[in-house]
């Protein structure tokens, strides 16, 4: 290992290692070697990135295998080798690098990944996992990519900028320490992930049996005080609910904060933490405004969802809990008195409005297309028992998230105190460029 001793520690060590001096600060490409094994004519499992989540087959992403005649160029990795995948993402603007550990090998696409293992003897690779997962190599990168811009959609970057990425680490023993407690924390947040995704899928067929299956005027599964009640009405959602669009915004107001009223856009439905309700907006408009833009004034309990454009197929539903204002790419759907409102969302919930958009350029749905969904339609207090049945479900998968939430900030406020800061890991090397 070539290493150049700087002075840097982290702010927190493990008690075994306190006295264990200084970390080293070497090169990434003195550590690796590249990868360019290629497929030929040999069958190995295709494999792709799912960003921050990591390698997973072509067809758990896409459904299916998508190589084609490509194949034979594709890299072949083994189990613990790295594949960075060269497609900048929201999350990863510098593109996102991901360690193979659940398949002991895998082929990739040659066109978009560099692939490389680690070979140095004193490098406990599964450390570099945590740092890439933390978006390190982003920290590095930018600088290079706002130089080689774009390239067929891909992020074109010369590997000797990536092999040249400065690196600090301390001893093996203590990277091993490091890495494996990460991991402890990982596995943790796997575990309640799965807890949250058994909670969904646990309401979402409870929710198959709530409601009326196609064709059906009564549920599967009622509550006891309901069972001879008799069959549901049938009704359309353009008569329990009023459906409104938006207006277009002023951009003199853009940013604006201090104003009464929410001018809710696409962009504003994950703005909260509950993603099953709207209370803020990154702008607002006042009474006067409202009215020379024709928009209306939205009451509290309508449901908002995306009407233009690719939103569409994200399904989002958001109840609003303050009177507000939408633009032209939403629709409101405004309950009518006899609905409960709760009831009213939680149905909306398994309509999927991706299905009635046309347009292929640019999909949309319109008033009369949502008018005529069939909505079924109980008696009001089976309606509430039904949604607050539902919404305490919503409560147990909001805390839930919220759990798995606090986890990954925890994780990475330990992350900030186990290695050395991303800006500081590296500094003296990157002094002499």
């Amino acid at each position: 290992m070539n290493k150049k001793k700087i002075s840097l520690v982290p702010a927190l060590r493990f008690p075994d290692f306190v006295n264990s001096g200084d970390w080293a600060d070497m090169r990434l490409g003195d550590l690796i070697c590249p990868v360019e094994e290629r497929a030929g004519t040999k069958k190995y499992t295709l494999m792709s990135v799912n960003t921050g989540q990591g390698l997973i087959t072509q067809i758990e992403k896409f459904g299916r295998e998508i190589a084609g005649s490509a194949y034979k160029n594709y890299y072949v990795i083994k189990k613990g080798d790295f594949a960075y995948n060269k497609s900048a993402t929201k999350q990863y603007p510098e593109g996102y690098i991901s360690m193979l550990t659940e398949y002991e090998e895998g082929a990739l696409p040659n066109s978009i990944f560099t692939c490389f293992r680690v070979i140095d003897k004193n490098t406990y690779s599964k450390i570099f996992d945590h740092l890439f997962h933390a978006n390190y190599h982003g920290s590095w990168l930018r600088q290079y990519i706002k130089i080689g811009g774009r390239a067929n959609g891909a992020l074109s970057i010369d590997n000797r900028h990536l092999w040249a990425m400065p690196i600090t680490l301390p001893e093996f023993e203590e990277q091993q320490k490091i890495a494996d407690c990460l991991s402890s924390m990982d596995e943790l947040i796997t575990a309640e992930g799965k807890k949250l995704l058994a909670l969904k899928q646990y309401k979402k067929g409870l929710m198959q049996k709530l409601f009326p299956a196609e064709g059906k005027t009564i549920p599967q599964l009622r509550f006891p005080e309901f069972v001879n009640s008799g069959d549901w009405g049938t009704s359309s959602l353009g008569e329990v609910c009023g459906i409104t669009g938006g207006a277009g915004f002023p951009i003199k107001y853009q940013g604006l904060k201090n104003l009464a009223i929410p001018f809710i856009k696409v962009s504003d439905m994950n703005l909260t933490k509950n993603l099953k309700y709207i209370t803020v907006a990154n702008n607002y408009i006042d009474q006067e405004t409202a009215k020379i833009l024709n928009a209306k004034i939205l009451p509290v309990n309508t449901v908002v969802i995306a009407k233009v454009g690719a939103a569409i197929f994200l399904e989002r539903k958001r109840i609003v809990l303050v009177p507000c204002c939408i633009d032209n790419n939403m629709m409101g759907l405004i309950p009518k008195p006899f609905l409960n409102p709760q009831y009213f969302y939680q149905y909306l919930t398994t309509v999927l409005f991706s299905e009635l958009a046309q347009g292929n350029t640019l999909p949309a749905i319109n008033n009369t297309i949502v008018s005529e969904i069939p909505f079924p339609l109980p008696c009001l207090k089976e309606q509430e028992k039904i949604a607050d049945c539902l919404s305490e479900l919503d409560k147990r998968i909001n805390a839930q998230t919220k759990k798995i939430n606090a986890l990954k900030l925890h994780k990475k406020a330990l992350m900030q105190q186990l290695f050395p800061s991303f800006k500081e890991m590296g500094a003296e090397i990157n002094s002499v460029n």
